[in-house]
């Protein structure tokens, strides 16, 4: 875990908080600050720092507190980005154009006023409609304290955002700061009970709530297991704690991903704190568009059914019914778990289903119906092929999922058998292989399809299923123990080169 250091202008700043571990003045931390004598630095610790010096002005200590975190390798809160970008509002209206659309949707009950201010502390507002802006406005610019004026001019919009200071707020404003703290990082409050030190932390980002996750319950705690017995603690976290990722070593994300989620600002988070992150954002940026993996297969020669990108044209409805012919199947860009594919069966089926298609995206694939009883899954670590399963297609179904028929804990989904990577055609690992390899050397799932003696790749996912009693069936607990000795590596490579 990192050790966390608060660093205030004046002692007295925090006379109204409870004790911390290590409380400094900017004087100890600029001039006095020793690195002999640094425990953390003795003990592999990383190093937190929460900075709440009274302002970030250009050159002032609160600046230099920033700068020198940095230099030092030390993760800080704000960073000298944060406070760069927040010191003209040139800069950071550029950045929180993207919020518009958030900032409409939590406006739109409100009655047009001369404006509203609000306090956000460590990504946290009292006003409830408000958080999920608040919390966008702070990923942008991480800052302990924010003031952030709204105007209305015909809508919404930010019209200045300016840094707090803990010495100006009130008795009420200082419980809300404490409690936002406590939030953000509970170890600054509680002393941690005695507990075995661990050599590293790994953090497993999962949605208890998610209908049809990448790992279940049972190889989740597997993978807490094979953590301890490998010397690693590992910590189950959520959405909500994204503000502690620079606590752990390394991010493995068990939530199904999304660039358009939570899920891929948690990767760049961990990257940008220097952390391992499997999936990582690039991962997920490219195997999440079936559009960029459509053109990476013909630019490589690796077979897959014959597929084209479609816009919205009735000139290119028309080719895709002369090149393809029906049935066909249309994707969207981004769809996993059987969603947004649809068996096409007819001109007037077809024009029906892109119509409502192209409302949401500019381009879709329209490939060949490729039916086959199981499609291979071969899972693949750093280049290495770690299991193999055959996934069979729900019974009465041309897919493995059955979004169609609702059962008890989820949707209908067809068998699967697992294999030993010895006993998978040879053809099916190397085209997986030659796929995964431009990809990166994350964690893959590649999907095939085999027909007439060769290896057809249907997608590749950034985080494939881990469920217990199924990719483990061969390997038990091995698969578990394989990658978190991966992390491992890669945190080593990473500190010692």
């Amino acid at each position: 875990m990192a050790k966390i250091i608060v660093i205030v202008e004046k002692l007295k700043d925090w006379t109204s908080y409870y004790p911390v571990e290590k409380l400094m003045t900017p004087e100890d931390y600029l001039i006095n600050w020793d690195e002999k004598h640094d425990e953390a630095l003795e003990n592999n610790e990383r190093i937190k720092i929460i900075n709440l010096c009274r302002n970030y002005k250009y050159l002032s200590n609160g600046y230099y507190c920033s700068l020198l975190a940095e230099a030092r390798g030390h993760s800080v809160i704000p960073s000298v980005k944060a406070i760069n970008d927040l010191s003209k509002s040139t800069l950071y209206g550029l950045a929180t154009e993207d919020l518009d659309m958030a900032i409409q949707k939590a406006f739109k009950s409100q009655v047009p006023t001369d404006g509203i201010s609000v306090t956000i502390y460590f990504g946290r507002t009292e006003k409830e409609q408000l958080q999920d802006v608040a919390r966008q406005i702070f990923d942008l610019f991480p800052t302990p304290i924010l003031h952030v004026d709204f105007e209305w001019d015909k809508k919404w919009s930010i019209n200045t955002i300016r840094t707090g200071s803990i010495n100006s707020l009130s008795d009420i404003e200082e419980d809300k700061f404490a409690k936002a703290l406590d939030e953000y990082s509970s170890k600054i409050w509680r002393k941690p009970k005695a507990k075995k030190k661990y050599r590293y932390d790994l953090a497993i980002l999962q949605n208890p709530q998610e209908q049809l996750p990448p790992s279940d319950k049972k190889a989740l705690q597997n993978f807490i297991k094979a953590g301890k017995e490998l010397d690693v603690q590992v910590e189950l976290i959520e959405k909500k704690d994204f503000g502690r990722i620079a606590e752990y070593d390394a991010l493995f994300i068990r939530e199904t991903t999304s660039i358009t989620n939570h899920t891929y600002r948690f990767a760049k988070k961990a990257e940008a704190e220097g952390l391992i992150c499997i999936d990582d954002s690039m991962s997920i940026l490219r195997c999440t568009n079936k559009i960029y993996l459509q053109n990476l297969l013909h630019s490589n020669n690796i077979n897959s059914p014959k597929t084209l990108v479609i816009g919205n044209s009735s000139d290119q409805l028309k080719e895709a019914i002369e090149e393809i012919g029906l049935p066909m199947i249309i994707k969207i860009p981004d769809g996993s778990f059987s969603k947004g594919i649809f068996k096409i069966n007819s001109i007037e089926e077809l024009k029906l289903v892109t119509d409502d298609l192209f409302k949401k995206t500019a381009l879709l694939l329209a490939q060949e119906y490729f039916y086959t009883d199981f499609d291979w899954r071969i899972g693949i670590l750093n280049d290495r092929p770690i299991f193999a399963c055959k996934y069979y297609m729900t019974k009465g179904h041309w897919q493995i999922y059955d979004h169609t028929k609702k059962i008890k804990n989820g949707v209908e989904s067809g068998d699967t058998e697992t294999f030993p990577i010895s006993k998978v055609p040879k053809n099916v690992i190397t085209t997986a292989l030659k796929l995964s390899h431009q990809m990166g050397n994350s964690l893959y799932g590649v999907d095939l399809k085999e027909k007439n003696g060769k290896a057809y790749v249907i997608e590749i996912n950034d985080n494939p299923n881990i469920d217990s009693n199924i990719e483990d069936a061969i390997a038990g607990m091995d698969l578990y123990h394989n990658i978190i000795h991966d992390f491992i590596k890669r945190i080593e490579e990473k500190k010692w080169g």
